[in-house]
């Protein structure tokens, strides 16, 4: 074998190592196995939001999101419900003129300008998707795209809109525990991306996109309406076995606990805060003898930790604003809807059946039971 082909072989097999590809300028890496969990538990095939929007209606507001690549950005924008229309372009550079070629020097951001109908979806709904999205602490960096024309930002032109941007950023900012790395600004001028970047995943179904777009789908479950109370008040609230699940981390028995064997249509909710987890629809029978589920009902409710307790490692699921233990997620559930078994104890959960969905507060998840 001839030393260039050694060479060759030898920064193949770095390559392989670092668990990086390189596209065109843009980069995908390996992912831990909770960032698969998280995938998968969107992964399922998920209706586009494809209708021919009624305008005539429609009370059409403006918000300008800088989320890294504008491809991904763009594409899970259009999938929202609300949204009437997303654009891809450049945003609040240092000159009136740009393109893509030249942004780096101009300092623009890949800006979507996305079109809502108000009377549909909130602007306090768009930037809650829109954190969905990105990783609000990263400065010139999304995904693994680095550079100032990748940075995140909320370019405003109402000034009525400030308010509720204000109060979504503080929230983010409490939730991270640090200054957020988005700007935050009025629209000094946008720039249409040429043709070949408007719609491009649509285009190129199988294209580079730092964002799972099909999270889309599912609802925007705002935090702020769920809290966690005092410790005091959790046991005053809970019987002494769900406190020693939720709080203690204990696990129920299986086959003799009250939701294993239950498939009525409604949601189930934490049993400390009431905050949405998961519905009936993606409720099966495993045979473990827990509530099994396919997902929650949407990614923004779970949170997940390595658990290598009993000499095992699992991953572990708690609800995110309570911190509830709830269970365990593992990938031996149906593989037409994901591979992902949830594994729920019954005792973290409370079921909400769907005729009292609307009086209890939770009318706004009827479409996704």
């Amino acid at each position: 074998m001839d030393h260039k082909m050694k060479l060759l072989l030898l920064l193949g097999s770095i390559l392989l190592i670092l668990g990086t590809i390189v596209l065109g300028g843009r980069f995908m890496t390996t992912k831990s196995s909770i960032d698969k969990i998280k995938e998968a538990s969107v992964s399922q095939t998920t209706p586009v939001n494809n209708k021919k929007p009624d305008l005539k209606n429609a009370n059409l507001k403006h918000i300008y999101l800088a989320g890294g690549c504008f491809w991904g950005v763009e594409e899970y924008f259009s999938r929202v419900n609300g949204v009437v229309d997303a654009v891809s372009g450049y945003a609040n550079g240092n000159s009136e003129t740009t393109n893509y070629e030249l942004i780096s020097q101009t300092k623009h951001a890949e800006t979507v300008h996305v079109t809502y109908d108000a009377n549909k979806i909130s602007l306090r709904e768009i930037l809650l998707h829109y954190f969905r999205i990105i990783d609000p602490t990263s400065k010139n960096k999304q995904g693994n795209d680095r550079g100032v024309q990748y940075r995140t930002g909320v370019y405003y032109k109402d000034q009525a809109d400030v308010e509720t941007i204000n109060k979504v950023f503080e929230e983010q900012s409490k939730k991270f525990k640090t200054t957020l790395a988005v700007e935050k600004e009025s629209l000094k001028h946008f720039i249409k991306a040429e043709e070949y970047h408007q719609d491009y995943l649509k285009k190129n179904p199988n294209g580079y996109c730092h964002i799972n777009v099909k999270q889309a789908a599912y609802p925007v479950i705002d935090a702020s309406k769920y809290k966690k109370p005092s410790d005091a008040e959790i046991k005053k609230k809970l019987t002494e076995e769900e406190y020693a699940v939720t709080q203690k981390d204990d696990t129920e028995r299986a086959f003799s606990n009250r939701y294993w064997d239950k498939f009525d249509a409604g949601i189930y909710v934490d049993v400390v805060t009431g905050e949405p987890l998961f519905s009936s629809k993606d409720k099966f029978e495993s045979g473990c003898g827990w509530p099994s589920f396919t997902r929650p009902i949407s990614p923004d409710v779970a949170n997940y930790k390595e658990d290598h307790s009993f000499n095992m490692t699992r991953t572990e699921v708690r609800s995110r604003v309570g911190n509830s233990h709830l269970g365990h997620v593992f990938t031996d559930g149906p593989k037409d809807k994901g591979g992902l078994r949830y594994c729920i104890n019954s005792l973290s959960i409370k079921f909400i059946p769907k005729d009292q969905m609307e009086s209890k507060g939770y009318g706004y998840l009827l479409n996704y039971v």
